[in-house]
């Protein structure tokens, strides 16, 4: 499944997913952003179980704001609506798929 560009538009179905839902907070001018970027992308493709969106902080900062994002990359896993993890800061795949466990 391809990434989904998320948005204030989107986000209530996107948080209301049957599927978790991972969340990529990002800015095309972070450096660690370009770093996590391909490898979110990568998970999208390799995991049908779970909606993967990113959201542009620069471009919505309501939502960023809500979460409380003072870092990106910011990562957040919810289920059922809810925040159930979450991490700032560039990670490796492995670390990030656990985020998910």
């Amino acid at each position: 499944m391809s990434v989904i560009s998320v948005n204030k538009e989107n986000f209530e179905e996107i948080k209301n997913s049957e599927k978790p839902v991972l969340l990529d907070f990002y800015a095309d001018w972070c450096g660690p952003c370009r770093m996590v970027s391909p490898i979110v992308d990568e998970i999208a493709e390799e995991r049908q179980d779970i909606l993967v969106g990113k959201i542009n902080v620069d471009i919505e900062s309501e939502l960023a704001e809500a979460f409380g994002v003072a870092t990106i990359p910011t990562l957040v896993v919810m289920k059922e609506g809810k925040i159930v993890n979450q991490s700032a800061g560039a990670r490796p795949k492995a670390q990030i798929l656990s985020l998910l466990d």
